[in-house]
């Protein structure tokens, strides 16, 4: 069954006034400015209709398959999500310019959180359109970066390459400004180096998950390399939302010591809430950790560790003790999450639930050696 976004139909004309009235963040768009210099034509809106306009026009777009139009189209309309809570002003060589600092970063999480707990698309389909457009600028800053080969390899693991060379060009054609035509030939050269490196329309291949995971986190590392794999033990990491059923999991399909921190949580008698309590959660938790690893056993991680922050403080410690480090990451649909966190013995408030939505972080390849996605599509009890 395709995915579709709401209101839009392939080869008919845009819904805009459906679109603008269900969706009140593409209404809030009309207040946005943005600098004239390289956005001519307006506020975000106006540029925003622009861009799925000349999306749908490519040739390349033409060719797509229908559900590969509809992530697209999901993506162009969205790409500029936040720049409703970044846009400011900025003094640059004595102009004052409008800017929208890390509005691509701050997009892809309001982009997941609407698409988890609104539209609810594939986990797969919503994570292609939540990283087009974390990544929709790169085509145009990689070869400002220390390595742009690196940087085309890495965004090949969690998106289409082909699909962000689409969505670049649009964005670009969606645009009035002089600089245009420089911009459409830095999008070729994105492409040709996309191609260069294996990695355009499909993800680079690897010969082990150990050489990726050290290509993505060693600086001069071959994409040829294959390393000799000394890692003889593991740390399994569990990821997820508080309710998609982690100790479920564990209890039936892993049978390996557990370091829970809501046990420990609990044995200590520690509210959630306490700060300092949770300090000395995390300690005990540490503790207990650099036991199996001293002792080279292989042992799991019991957290939400929604963040890729919060799962690296854990990760560089089980690497430093040269452990191979696999993430396994839980989700059910929302409305799920919201039956099962109510059928816990220890309920989260589901505005906590919200929160934690928003910050949430998928896994990527480059924060372990191997990744496993758990993703239960459908709630028969539902």
């Amino acid at each position: 069954m395709i995915w579709k976004f709401p209101y839009y139909e392939i080869n008919t004309s845009i819904d805009w006034t459906s679109l603008e009235q269900n969706f009140v963040w593409f209404q809030e768009m009309k207040n946005i400015p943005q600098d004239p210099e390289w956005h001519a034509e307006g506020d975000v809106f106006t540029h925003t209709k622009m861009v799925v306009e000349a999306l749908v026009a490519l040739p390349e777009f033409k060719k797509l398959s229908e559900q590969d139009k509809h992530i697209l189209f999901s993506a162009a309309l969205l790409h500029d999500i936040e720049k409703r809570s970044t846009t400011t002003t900025e003094v640059v060589d004595g102009i004052t310019r409008i800017v929208s600092p890390k509005h691509a970063k701050r997009g892809e999480a309001a982009t997941r959180s609407f698409l988890y707990q609104q539209l609810a698309p594939p986990f797969a389909i919503r994570e292609e359109i939540t990283h087009l457009v974390r990544y929709h600028g790169l085509p145009l800053w990689v070869f400002e970066k220390a390595n742009p080969e690196k940087e085309v390899v890495k965004a090949s693991l969690v998106l289409n390459t082909e699909f962000l060379y689409i969505l670049a060009k649009a964005d670009v054609l969606g645009r009035i400004s002089a600089d245009r035509e420089d911009l459409l030939c830095k999008i070729e050269l994105f492409k040709e180096l996309c191609l260069e490196n294996v990695c355009f329309g499909q993800k680079r291949n690897f010969s082990s998950h150990y050489a990726r995971y050290l290509y993505l986190n060693k600086q001069n590392m071959s994409l040829e390399y294959e390393p000799y794999d000394d890692l003889g033990y593991e740390v399994i990491l569990l990821s997820g939302l508080p309710g998609t059923g982690k100790d479920t999991y564990i209890q039936n399909h892993l049978s390996y010591p557990v370091v829970s921190l809501d046990d420990l949580r609990r044995a200590n008698n520690i509210s959630p809430t306490d700060r300092k309590g949770n300090g000395r959660v995390v300690q005990l938790g540490k503790e207990t950790c650099k036991e199996y690893l001293r002792n080279k056993m292989t042992f799991v991680f019991n957290a939400t560790n929604i963040t890729k922050e919060l799962r690296n403080k854990w990760i560089s410690l089980f690497i430093d003790y040269k452990a191979r480090v696999k993430i396994i990451y839980l989700e059910v649909p929302f409305q799920q999450l919201l039956v099962q966190n109510q059928n816990r013995e220890n309920i989260v408030p589901e505005g906590v639930i919200d929160r934690l939505i928003q910050k949430l972080e998928i896994p990527t390849y480059e924060e372990a050696h191997e990744i496993e996605y758990i993703i239960q599509h459908s709630c028969p009890s539902l």
